[in-house]
This record gives structure tokens, sequence and C-alpha cells, in this order.
């Protein structure tokens, strides 16, 4: 299991999900950095379904647009450090934004 990470430049929205790879696929004994995936299985936790590994280097070549490589040497210490939470509405649970927190 590793951390999903992802960062789109235009809106400024970080997500860390922590999932799982789905059992049945192939990838399911390797740990990616980084990976693409179709659907999300929810059952006792959240599994990723129809899963690509995908190499970040791609990301920043095949959508500049949305992707950008960072420096750490130019970045401030508190940027290094920043630990950024996924968003939420103000009104509801830190974590009602989850699928696994959302009922039927």
């Amino acid at each position: 299991m590793r951390p999903e990470r992802t960062h789109r430049r235009d809106i400024g929205l970080w997500l860390r999900i922590n999932q799982f790879i789905f059992t049945q696929v192939v990838l399911f004994f390797r740990e990616p950095d980084w990976v693409i995936y179709h659907e999300l299985v929810m059952t006792t936790k959240e599994y990723m379904r129809e899963v690509t590994v995908v190499d970040p280097k791609w990301l920043v070549e095949l959508a500049p647009r949305f992707f950008k490589v960072a420096d750490p040497t130019k970045m401030s210490k508190h940027k290094r450090q920043e630990r950024i939470e996924p968003l939420y509405d103000r009104y509801h649970e830190p974590n009602s934004w989850r699928l696994s927190k959302r009922h039927a």
C-alpha cells in the first residue's frame, strides 16, 4: 500500500489518500510509487481496481499544464515540511469526503 499523491497546478488541489491495490490485480505484490486507477471498490478498505503504474516524469511531459517538477532546493523550509490535508466542507465532518464514510 502506498498513498496516492496528485497535484493539479492550475487548481492548487492536493489529494493524498491511503488506498490498497485490489487483490486480483497483477500489481498486488508490488508497491509502485505512482499509479492511476479506474475504479475504487469499497469493502472494509478502499481498493483500487484496473491499476496502471505511472512514471511521474510522464505527468510532467504529457500534461505540463497540470504538473511541474519542484526543485526542493528552491522550496522554503515551511513548504518542504507542509502536510496538506484533503479539502472538506466546514459544515461536514473532516472525513466525510471519503467514499468509505458516505452512506448509501
